[in-house]
């Protein structure tokens, strides 16, 4: 195998772990987030739990975070739920960040 070779390679393999890391932070940013909107709304136990999981399996439906924010934001409105906009995109990127340095720190 030549140098190319193997620093292609190097890149394909640190490329897919890039991808993992980030299908992981992304689904962990929405557990908490959905934890978080599940509280405004006045849900708890397993009825916080069956919302955390349908935030995580809304975001499958399409690349980017604007469906987890556009269920939010739809749920919000139907509970009079007083969130902007912007509230509710900050706290997203705060449950990334909280998301991402977990899983640096515990796996």
């Amino acid at each position: 195998m030549s140098g190319f070779d193997k620093r292609e390679e190097g890149f394909e393999s640190k490329f897919a772990h890039d991808a993992d890391l980030r299908f992981k932070a992304e689904a962990r940013r929405n557990k908490l987030v959905g934890a978080w909107a599940a509280e405004l709304m006045g849900l708890s136990g397993d009825e916080a739990e069956a919302y955390g999981r349908d935030i995580v399996k809304e975001d499958l439906k399409e690349a980017g975070a604007d469906d987890v924010f556009r269920k939010i934001r739809a749920d919000f409105d139907a509970k009079g739920i007083e969130q902007s906009d912007h509230q509710i995109r900050r706290t997203m990127d705060e449950m990334l960040a909280k998301a991402v340095e977990e899983i640096q720190t515990k796996g």
